[in-house]
């Protein structure tokens, strides 16, 4: 098991080398990832890639002998490559806005109980529209004492996502699970796949060198999202560690500190439910 704490320094923030002090001084960006050339180079040619798939689909729903499953296919491929294309730019964003420092904490009263019920629902009809039907999307969740606590419920939902959209990359068939935990000032959640992406999930998590990974695996999408989420976890203060889940599957688990409210009429509980 690997394990990062969060004041630990993250490879975004590493400027490239061809970068002159005086202008990393004055650019705020200078040392993010977004104003690395390998990245922007990446990123021009994924939002290609992207553009030409949605073009490409759009030409096939003109064919008139098309039945009508034949034209949800399209369609929902067309909708699945636009969400993968805004989740792209919107974590590229994102990831700028961090390194710079203007991300602000947002924190919000949560129940334990439904906590994650609009971001499943949210993945359930992604997963539908992927067109990967042999994947199964199961959630899981047990907690003890209090029903409410505290967190940045926004960034942690960004963070979920990043790793959900990593998973969903790299698993073709079999499950990704996803659930959460507490104990009584921290909660722990995770996303585990059955997919095949566990050696580069690992590599873009502790990298030190993102243009040497990406050469290497050719996945800016994985990149971004892991980089980002590493940094969400860093500015909520937990820590994460990545294991290996089944032959070449993975499990990413975080923890982040909370606020707990306890409720002096509700007794002590366990909770525990699975959703598949």
């Amino acid at each position: 098991m690997f394990e990062i704490q969060g004041n630990s320094s993250s490879s975004g923030n590493k400027s490239d080398s061809r970068i002159h002090n005086s202008e990393a001084d004055t650019n705020p960006f200078a040392k993010t990832i977004a104003f690395q050339p390998s990245v922007l180079n990446g990123m021009s040619h994924e939002m290609r890639t992207q553009m030409n798939a949605i073009v490409a689909f759009s030409f096939l729903l003109k064919d008139s002998t098309l039945i009508e499953s034949e034209k949800e296919e399209f369609i929902n491929q067309i909708y699945f490559t636009c969400e993968k294309l805004i989740s792209l730019f919107e974590n590229y964003l994102e990831s700028a806005v961090v390194d710079t420092g203007g991300s602000t904490n947002d924190i919000v009263n949560c129940n334990m109980n439904n906590l994650l019920d609009q971001l499943i629902a949210e993945f359930r009809e992604i997963l539908q529209k992927s067109g990967k039907n042999n994947i199964e999307l199961i959630t899981e969740t047990q907690f003890s004492g209090t029903n409410e606590i505290c967190i940045d419920k926004n960034k942690i939902f960004r963070l979920i996502r990043c790793l959900f959209h990593n998973s969903l990359q790299n698993t073709n068939s079999g499950y990704i699970k996803i659930g959460y935990y507490n104990t009584d000032n921290e909660i722990t959640f995770y996303v585990l796949d059955s997919g095949q992406g566990y050696s580069k999930t690992r590599e873009f998590l502790h990298t030190n060198d993102l243009s040497d990974s990406l050469g290497r695996y050719q996945d800016l999408s994985s990149a971004i999202n892991l980089s980002l989420a590493k940094k969400l976890i860093q500015v909520l203060h937990g820590s994460f560690s990545i294991r290996g889940n089944g032959t070449s599957g993975t499990g990413i688990y975080f923890t982040v500190p909370v606020i707990t409210q306890l409720k002096t009429d509700t007794p002590q509980k366990k909770f525990a439910k699975m959703i598949i």
